[in-house]
């Protein structure tokens, strides 16, 4: 049995040194990510940054303290400023930075989260209080660029490097919210009656660019239409004097082989027309003398030969 402890007793023995050497070299030998770096004190003086990769400490004699190279954020809480125009506004903003000096960041600041958003703060008010509060609702992306030289001003020393600053929320006085929102009321409804005549000015222009193009195409078209008439008007005249033409050449055709009976024929024809007519005084032309004159010689031949053939038979 008293082996036995004495076994147990070495087991427990080596197994609480195991567990304090282990310690003693978790705290002499690091090992650095990529983004980290560790800043070595060897009896109190600063050797430098080391990282990334395997770090051995010498026991006893050094030190190391960890710093992360990646960019963070810090938000500052909505802090109340004064305008130029003396308008209190509240503002709230995050800040990012990174580390660009590892061995500064330790031996020039002790806390700086709490250090850069003091300084934060203080020369919000000072950027503000150099801006009109119309300027400060119009103009964030200025305000946000300022901050951050400003900043970046300060923080060189601490090789910390302030990479933006965003304004989240700027929220002015209640007073300056009603008057703001009676001004975009106003200017919405001016916008809309600007809206509205312009609309009306294009549609009267519009309506008049119609009425001219359609008065143009109803001239047009009426003089087209006069232009084709009076062409058919001349082709139709022309058709009826080619068809007059025709017909007395016809007339005059026939007229060539027409002998004299035939002609004594109509006369008596129309004369016999003109007698059956119930009118007691006719009026003829001077030129009908020259249309029976043929047809007088004709009866006076006739007449002289009947008296010529009687006479014989008379003796």
């Amino acid at each position: 049995m008293s082996g036995l402890a004495t076994l147990i007793a070495v087991g427990l023995i080596v197994v609480i040194a195991l567990f304090i050497l282990g310690g003693l070299l978790r705290s002499f030998i690091l090992i650095a990510r990529e983004y980290e770096r560790y800043v070595v004190f060897r009896l109190g003086r600063s050797i430098g940054a080391k990282g990334p990769g395997l770090i051995i400490l010498i026991p006893l004699i050094d030190t190391a303290t960890k710093v992360d190279l990646r960019e963070q954020f810090m938000e500052v809480p909505q802090q109340t400023a004064i305008t130029k125009d003396n308008a209190p506004i509240s503002v709230d903003f995050l800040t990012y930075w990174k580390v660009s000096d590892p061995e500064r960041s330790v031996l020039q600041v002790g806390n700086f989260a709490a250090a850069s958003q003091g300084i934060a703060t203080t020369t919000l008010r000072a950027v503000i209080g150099d801006i009109t509060l119309d300027d400060v609702l119009a103009q964030r992306e200025r305000i946000n660029q300022t901050l951050r030289s400003k900043l970046d001003e300060v923080t060189e020393r601490w090789g910390v490097k302030i990479t933006a600053v965003e304004i989240r929320e700027i929220t002015p006085p209640r007073e300056v919210q009603e008057a703001m929102n009676r001004q975009m009321s106003a200017e919405r409804t001016r916008r809309a009656l600007v809206t509205e005549a312009e609309g009306k000015r294009q549609a009267a222009v519009t309506l008049a660019d119609g009425e001219k193009t359609a008065a143009i195409l109803r001239a047009e078209g009426s003089k087209q239409s006069a232009i084709l008439e009076a062409e058919g008007q001349k082709m139709a005249q022309a058709l009826r004097a080619e068809g007059f033409a025709t017909a007395l050449n016809a007339i005059f055709e026939a007229a060539r082989h027409v002998d004299a009976n035939t002609m004594l024929i109509q006369y008596l024809e129309a004369l016999k027309a003109i007698g059956a007519s119930p009118a007691t005084k006719y009026i003829f032309p001077m030129e009908f003398t020259n249309l029976v004159k043929p047809l007088a010689e004709m009866m006076a031949a006739n007449g002289k030969g009947t008296r010529d053939s009687i006479q014989p038979s008379g003796e």
